[in-house]
């Protein structure tokens, strides 16, 4: 049997995303705008994110795994306000976050999704 892969807004150096089979990878999103500031750059990648589940055939209720990376870890508290009042509160995913320095200077967030798509 020979599954599909399927890359969405591929570029020359990734994708955004790639489905493979039921499952959806996600490329590391950072915020349209780095001076939102945490919050705000989290609220814009979620957006981002929640987007392209949809083109993809998902949503945030299929959300398999969550990685995050905070430029300072000390705004934990500032990500998880914006992110506990978007997850799926029926279908929390895994997740797991942590401090590192981010490739675009200014950017504060990061995330990447595993999901499944919905058939």
């Amino acid at each position: 049997m020979t599954t599909t892969i399927e890359r969405l807004h591929r570029g020359p150096r990734m994708s955004r995303a790639v489905i493979h089979g039921d499952t959806i990878y996600t490329n590391g999103h950072l915020a349209s705008d780095p001076s939102a500031g945490v919050a705000g750059q989290t609220r814009d990648i979620l957006a981002q994110l929640e987007a392209l589940l949809a083109e993809a055939g998902s949503d945030k209720s299929h959300i398999l795994a969550a990685q995050i990376w905070l430029a300072d870890i000390a705004t934990f508290d500032e990500l998880n306000s914006v992110w506990d009042a978007w997850v799926d509160k029926e279908n929390p995913p895994v997740r797991a976050c942590v401090e590192s320095k981010l490739a675009r200077p200014g950017c504060s967030v990061e995330i990447a999704m595993i999901a499944a798509r919905e058939r």
